[in-house]
């Protein structure tokens, strides 16, 4: 696996974007709104599935060793324990899988940019639901449903995901129209 210079700095500027994104926020109950999922789905649509992951990984790893870039200006190993810990896990998968949508694509377009961003948000809810309903009942020992996990860290943000799945294949359609981007096996 060899990465080239712009390879590099395109792997930080996505994580570091990643970061900026944590702190736009709109507290709304456990989980926050944040636009660290257009800089993640950018990610994946931009650099491809591997290096898509490997910006959103640097991300996790730089917050978990202390520095504070995860929503709330929080980071440390602490943040395991956190229930939105599992998002940030499903960063990684989900900018994989987009990045693999979008390099398997013959065209790619505003649709196929959708279809990729939504496929790529509904991994990551599959790995963060799970882990917040995880986290909340036997960490934090709130006494918790599972469909209460799913409204709290799932539904109410459907609408919003649903603006932010749109920004990331309208930007991703202009800019790979205008670059003809071809990835890097």
């Amino acid at each position: 696996m060899k990465i080239n210079t712009k390879q590099i700095i395109l792997v930080s500027l996505f994580a570091a974007l990643t970061a900026v994104g944590a702190f736009i926020q709109i507290p709304l109950g456990t989980v926050p709104i944040t636009l660290q999922f257009i800089f993640t789905a950018l990610s994946g649509v931009m650099l491809g599935g591997r290096l898509g992951a490997i910006s959103q990984l640097i991300y996790v790893v730089i917050g978990f060793f202390g520095v504070p870039v995860f929503a709330g200006g929080t980071g440390g190993p602490g943040v395991i324990f956190k229930p939105t810990f599992g998002y940030l896990i499903g960063f990684i998968i989900g900018a994989y899988v987009i990045g693999k949508i979008v390099e398997g694509s013959r065209r790619v377009n505003f649709y196929r940019l959708f279809i990729a961003s939504i496929a790529g948000i509904i991994v990551i809810y599959a790995v963060g639901v799970p882990y917040l309903y995880l986290i909340v009942r036997n960490f934090v020992g709130k006494d918790i449903t599972l469909m209460t996990a799913l409204k709290t860290g799932f539904l109410i943000f459907i609408p919003g995901d649903l603006i932010k799945c749109t920004i990331v294949a309208a930007l991703g359609a202009r800019v790979l129209g205008a670059r003809q981007i071809r990835y890097r096996k």
